[in-house]
């Protein structure tokens, strides 16, 4: 019976265990309209921030202990690779608009 409830906390805590990382949402067809130099230069800081806080997230805690006693740190890898990818993706996708919309800005006139 104590072997029982031992694994069964066990399993509660290690559910608990996942770290939850920030997530970057993909660049909408909105946002690509609306978005001026200025807000594209903030939105690039802010996913910025978010890989920041990703990284801070995967540093090794308690969850990271617990995530390898429920499935060997599986979950909170792909968490962390998950999170990461978008971050990424909504970057490039930032930064391609600003090439687009900002090479004006960037130009010398002559």
């Amino acid at each position: 019976m104590k072997k029982n409830s031992l694994i069964a906390a066990v399993l509660l805590l290690t559910a608990c265990a996942t770290k939850q990382y920030p997530q970057a949402p993909a660049v909408t067809d909105e946002e690509a309209v609306s978005l001026n130099c200025q807000a594209l230069k903030q939105e690039i800081a802010k996913t910025h921030g978010i890989q920041q806080e990703i990284k801070q997230t995967s540093s090794f805690d308690y969850r990271t202990v617990m995530g390898f006693v429920g499935d060997f740190g599986i979950g909170n890898g792909l968490a962390r690779r998950t999170a990461s990818e978008k971050a990424k993706s909504r970057l490039s996708q930032l930064e391609a608009l600003r090439d687009v919309k900002c090479a004006s800005a960037f130009t010398v006139k002559t």
